[in-house]
Order: C-alpha cells, then sequence, then structure tokens
C-alpha cells in the first residue's frame, strides 16, 4: 500500500516565520533542534552558543532564515530538521 505524500514547499527567505510559527513547529522542543550552528552566518555573528537561551535562537532566527536547519521536513505530527534525503526515505518507508 502506497502513502499519500503532500508537500508544500515554502521558500522562508521570501516569507519569513513568525515567532508562532517557529514555536508551533518546534513542538516544545528546544530552539536549538531547528537552530543551524554550523551556519557560516552564525560564525560571522562570533556569539558563544553556550550562552544563548531559546529565546535568543528564536530572535536570531527570525532576524536571519539562515540560521534555520534546513530542509524542515513535517511528517504526520512530527517535525524534522536538517534531516537528509536517506533519513526521510527512511521515516516514509515506516
Amino acid at each position: 500500500m502506497q502513502k499519500k505524500v503532500e508537500i508544500n514547499d515554502r521558500d522562508f527567505f521570501k516569507t519569513p516565520f513568525t515567532r508562532t510559527e517557529i514555536d508551533a513547529l518546534l513542538q516544545k522542543q528546544p530552539a536549538s533542534e531547528m537552530f543551524s550552528f554550523r551556519s557560516p552566518s552564525f560564525k560571522t555573528l562570533g556569539l558563544d552558543q553556550a550562552k544563548l537561551k531559546d529565546k535568543d535562537l528564536i530572535d536570531l532566527m527570525l532576524k536571519e532564515p539562515r540560521l534555520i536547519r534546513r530542509p524542515i521536513v513535517k511528517i504526520g505530527g512530527n517535525v524534522y530538521f536538517g534531516a537528509d534525503m536517506k533519513t526521510l526515505a527512511e521515516i516514509i518507508k515506516s
């Protein structure tokens, strides 16, 4: 039996997320799950990762979408940040 997959593509550089949308995507997870600490944009800020609270991370993602781990994939009620194609294929199969 094949599963139906619906794809909603969003360019969040053109249509940025709101704080409410980020909170909804995080589903009570820490903001660090969605934040891209490897991003060159983060490295140029020169901030100490250990000192940043969830609110700080969300504020940074709202100002600079490049700090959001991509892709963001929602499957059923679960949201995955930065998953590669192999991981996503395994999630879809199960």
